[in-house]
């Protein structure tokens, strides 16, 4: 599973969860992060990411849209970027049983 974080998520994410998610990317060093959200869509459908999202904006375009891309909502609020890893982390088995889903085109992680 590749995640495509958006700017509300740290740049360093992909990083730090980089063994467990690889070729994930931060919309910054794409030059995307002033970039509106249909943009980014649109890149992640293009280029087979997961958006991974603190906004709610995308969890509502999927409900709309469907998928690709599928949307990951990291629902933690103002938070460390410590605490966004270990969720990710904590949950990897569920992202992965989502990402195989054909169905699920949203997974809200709380």
């Amino acid at each position: 599973m590749k995640l495509l974080f958006d700017q509300n998520l740290s740049y360093r994410l992909p990083i730090r969860v980089a063994d467990l998610y690889p070729h994930s990317a931060h919309i910054r060093p794409l030059g995307l992060e002033k970039a509106g959200d249909d943009v980014i869509w649109e890149y992640a459908k293009q280029n087979s990411f997961v958006i991974a999202s603190k906004d709610n904006d995308f969890l509502l375009r999927s409900l709309l849209f469907g998928h690709p891309p599928k949307v990951v909502l990291i629902a933690l609020g103002n938070c460390r970027t410590n605490a966004v890893e270990a969720i990710l982390r904590g949950r990897h088995s569920d992202m992965m049983a989502f990402e195989q889903d054909p169905n699920a085109a949203s997974l809200i992680l709380s």
